[in-house]
């Protein structure tokens, strides 16, 4: 998790059985979004975030065809319950590898 993304997100995956790590918890909420990105890679770790920037940097990566870790991405105005019951549906039936390079806008129905 992008640390721009709501609590209540976070707290309704875990709930799920989600495992879900935030850039607080590991150590990484002070890097620059491109750093960012490339340690949810190092990590094994599909990055979700609610941050145009983000969004921008990981597009700018798809056009120059720079490896990332797939990203998913929300606007900060979809309701909560959206964006957990999307994310919990990619988290149990996509692989890592299907999402490699991509951008996956919620919501995905």
């Amino acid at each position: 998790m992008d640390h721009n993304v709501r609590r209540p997100i976070t707290a309704g995956l875990r709930l799920r059985g989600v495992d879900v790590l935030t850039a607080f918890e590991d150590g990484s909420e002070r890097l620059q979004d491109p750093e960012l990105l490339d340690r949810a890679g190092d990590i094994g770790r599909i990055l979700y975030s609610e941050d145009t920037d983000l969004l921008a940097e990981a597009t700018r990566r798809q056009r120059e065809a720079i490896e990332f870790v797939g990203v998913v991405y929300a606007h900060q105005s979809l309701r909560v319950r959206v964006c957990i019951d999307d994310l919990e549906l990619i988290a149990k039936a996509a692989e890592m590898e299907d999402l490699r390079g991509q951008v996956i806008y919620l919501p995905v129905r």
